[in-house]
């Protein structure tokens, strides 16, 4: 049983275990109901801890998830899945499968799965997906700044940062991802960096950590700052997270270079936002570096070199990108352009989305007058 009626369109979004997967489809989500009468809704998805090994097998299945979510996925099906995530993807292949082919499967990000198993998959530079008319490349992942979600986060942390000197300069700290290792050495970087930065504004620092971040390169940095500074170490239990109160208070923007999400996040504040880096200053051969051989940056490269085409990632092109356009700029490199134009992926997408439901609508409505 499929969900149909004349005025209005069932999507539901799989809510995976990555925080920053699922604000882009709530994002997109949000984002169709603008355009058209849609029903949505969420249905969060845990998994198991082998689901990894079915995706060897590429098969549709549910088998990765655990008891309840299986059950929260049921008829009616929907007329769309919005789906993000390499755990997601044999979920919303068997939700298609089961609505016989009616529900419309779009994947945002990087699919393990050939491309063509989707109806749409929207992605950025960062993933080397062939081009295909299923393929839809936008500059940086999905996102709407949220005002009043900055409104909010200003009136609660504002008095509490009224001591420290303007311009203020918010970091925000991913960590360890991929390639990226954040060792002492680049703490000790990202320090001096900041120290000449914001002592030249005769300004201060708003730091703040995320869940990724390694405690210890947080400790150091600490120990390496010499201008006034606040800094927020990331807790999951806290009350009050300072994150989106930082992006409104502060004058610029740092962002370490590995999280294109808070890249992104920052872009969209419209304030000077400039990428820190840190990637080992010395030009050693990367197998003579220790830090090589830590798990995640050796089986990334591991994955490169050896993986099928579609699992390469570089986000050393949105780097390249951003910065050549001059809406970022590495920290000690210059400046970024004040004025940029405003992303218009989000519509974009949404039209894209729109248009494939109403094809899809078009064809069905087809074949019910030929019976």
């Amino acid at each position: 049983m499929n969900a149909s009626n004349n005025d209005s369109q069932l999507a539901w979004i799989l809510a995976g275990p990555k925080a920053g997967d699922n604000a882009q489809l709530r994002t997109l989500a949000g984002a169709l109901n603008e355009l058209g009468d849609w029903i949505i809704d969420e249905k969060p998805l845990a998994f198991q801890r082998y689901e990894l090994l079915l995706h060897l097998f590429s098969r549709p299945t549910l088998a990765g998830l655990d008891k309840p979510s299986r059950t929260g996925l049921r008829p009616p099906w929907p007329d769309l899945l919005l789906t993000a995530g390499r755990r997601n993807e044999l979920v919303a292949r068997w939700i298609k499968n089961r609505s016989g082919g009616h529900t419309r499967l779009v994947h945002v990000g990087r699919p393990w799965s050939r491309p063509d198993r989707f109806d749409l998959v929207v992605s950025t530079p960062q993933y080397a997906l062939a081009p295909s008319a299923n393929v839809l490349i936008n500059p940086l992942p999905l996102h709407q700044q949220d005002r009043g979600k900055l409104s909010n986060a200003t009136a609660c942390w504002a008095t509490r940062l009224d001591h420290l000197p303007t311009p203020r300069v918010a970091l925000l700290l991913g960590g360890n991802s991929g390639p990226f290792v954040f060792t002492s050495a680049a703490a000790d970087r990202l320090a001096q960096q900041l120290n000449t930065f914001v002592g030249s504004l005769n300004g201060s620092l708003l730091v703040t950590t995320s869940p990724r971040t390694p405690g210890d390169f947080a400790c150091r940095l600490e120990q390496g700052i010499d201008v006034p500074f606040f800094s927020y170490q990331w807790n999951p239990n806290a009350e009050a997270n300072p994150y989106w109160a930082f992006l409104a208070l502060a004058d610029r923007i740092v962002v370490t270079e590995e999280s294109i999400s808070m890249i992104t996040e920052a872009l969209a504040t419209g304030k000077p936002t400039y990428l820190a880096s840190v990637a080992p200053a010395a030009s050693r051969p990367w197998w003579l570096r220790p830090d090589s051989y830590r798990w995640k940056p050796l089986t990334h490269r591991l994955a490169m070199a050896f993986a099928p085409a579609r699992f390469y990632r570089d986000v050393g092109r949105i780097h390249a990108e951003l910065v050549g356009d001059g809406r970022a700029a590495w920290l000690g490199e210059g400046h970024p352009s004040t004025r940029h134009a405003e992303d218009s992926s989000l519509s974009a997408t949404a039209s894209r989305i729109q248009a494939l439901m109403s094809e899809s609508v078009g064809r069905r409505d087809k074949a019910r007058s030929r019976l």
